[in-house]
């Protein structure tokens, strides 16, 4: 018999919550890892998040096989691959650490309904939030507005828990080579793996330089953190001693996991309903021109430019776009939403769609629809020598450069009597 630790959105041995909880309770543990082939589908071939998995893959399974254990990597459909391996080695119980997207929870329940008829210990356990579902709550109900929630979640952290590992656990004999990509399904993609800045200058200087595009003053976390490759506990504990304004960030993040929990619907429609329906134009020109990095706004093609060839984004130009996309194109936040899930390295669903509808004005935020960031004067605020956008649109400047899609002044008028009107229909 064997008892399976499946490694999901963790992908590391140290502080691991459910790796060291079954480790404490049974022998014979499996550590594996399935490409989950419903996710996969979905996904093109050169998908630079399944590179960055696979790197990561490999560098988990080295530290397996250093303490005489090993890491199996299976494909297909979860249910199906634990069915199998249930056949072969007959499993005893199967610890996870919880994720939370509409998906996964779907997917865990099915799990858990299999293994319950198999007298399977099936557990899950929380690893990747300090906070999560509803434990940061107002009298039961959510937390709406960033501020109240932050300051509840910072009086309740308390103490933070470290996971270690009994490492004696890991003796299961059987050996797997780590099958190819290829035999995946895809195309290895170098240089997903940006370098990870948690320096004291870094931290320290957090708060002055993050809004800054062209400095390399941010952490590069987002995607380590998404796939669990660091533990959200040791980072808690880093931030505390070093940086306020970064651990507000890390807190951003259990915000939106705590509003995708209480409302599970915000992932397709509108948190505040009152703007449901809005009559977006949706002009594909627009939209097209803006996913190229072709607007004649550079700081809004800087910034598109920028995602498409590395999977990342500035944080502050993260918000610049999506304002762009919305305010000034009139184009329904979903379209913006599902580009960025598509290309992100980072890509975490709540995040994501917090954050295109704090742009759009239809989420969390507490500021009315009528905010519309002017992409000229975010320019000259963040990037006044054009320095990020030199980078990324070498021919600014130039005959080359296309000229500006619409007139800001005129869209931002366009879109406010649009929402106004919407408002009070």
């Amino acid at each position: 018999m064997i008892s399976v630790f499946w490694h999901r959105r963790d992908l590391r041995i140290d502080d691991n919550h459910g790796l060291a909880k079954i480790a404490e309770k049974y022998t014979n543990v499996l550590p594996i890892f399935i490409f989950d082939t419903t996710i996969l589908e979905e996904l093109e071939a050169d998908d630079k998040r399944v590179s960055f998995i696979y790197l990561s893959l490999k560098k988990l399974k080295k530290k397996y096989q250093a303490l005489g254990s090993d890491l199996f990597v299976l494909k297909g459909k979860p249910l199906d691959v634990l069915k199998q391996l249930n056949k072969n080695h007959s499993i005893q119980a199967i610890y996870t650490n919880r994720d939370y997207e509409p998906y996964a929870i779907s997917r865990d329940r099915e799990v858990a309904q299999w293994a319950s008829e198999y007298e399977i210990d099936f557990q899950t356990f929380k690893d990747h939030v300090m906070f999560e579902k509803d434990e940061i709550n107002v009298d039961g109900r959510p937390y709406k507005v960033y501020t109240p929630y932050s300051k509840k979640w910072k009086a309740e952290l308390g103490i933070i828990p470290e996971y270690n590992l009994n490492a004696e656990a890991l003796n299961f004999e059987l050996k797997q080579s780590l099958p190819s990509l290829e035999s995946v399904g895809f195309r290895e993609v170098l240089g997903v793996a940006p370098k990870v800045q948690l320096d004291d200058a870094t931290l320290y200087n957090y708060a002055e330089n993050r809004n800054l595009p062209a400095k390399a003053a941010t952490s590069n976390l987002g995607v380590y953190l998404r796939f669990g490759n660091t533990s959200i506990r040791k980072m808690v504990k880093l931030a505390k001693a070093k940086s306020e304004v970064f651990l507000n960030e890390l807190i951003w993040r259990e915000f939106f996991m705590t509003i995708m929990w209480f409302y599970p619907e915000s992932a397709t429609h509108e948190l505040k309903t009152q703007y449901r329906g809005i009559p977006w134009e949706n002009n594909e020109d627009y939209f097209d021109a803006w996913r190229q990095g072709k607007t004649g706004f550079p700081i809004v093609d800087a910034g598109m430019r920028q995602l498409n060839e590395t999977g990342m984004m500035h944080n502050r130009v993260r918000m610049i776009t999506a304002s762009f996309l919305v305010k000034d194109l009139c184009i329904d936040w979903r379209w913006g939403e599902a580009y960025f899930a598509k290309k992100l390295m980072d890509f975490e669903l709540s995040s994501n769609v917090g954050n295109w509808q704090w742009a759009a004005g239809t989420g969390t935020d507490a500021a009315p629809y009528f905010r519309v960031f002017n992409p000229t004067s975010q320019q000259e605020k963040f990037d006044p020598k054009f320095e990020y956008i030199k980078k990324w649109v070498p021919e600014f400047n130039t005959a080359s450069y296309p000229s500006s899609i619409v007139n800001h002044k005129e869209a931002r008028e366009k879109i406010l009597a649009l929402y106004k009107t919407h408002l009070n229909t």
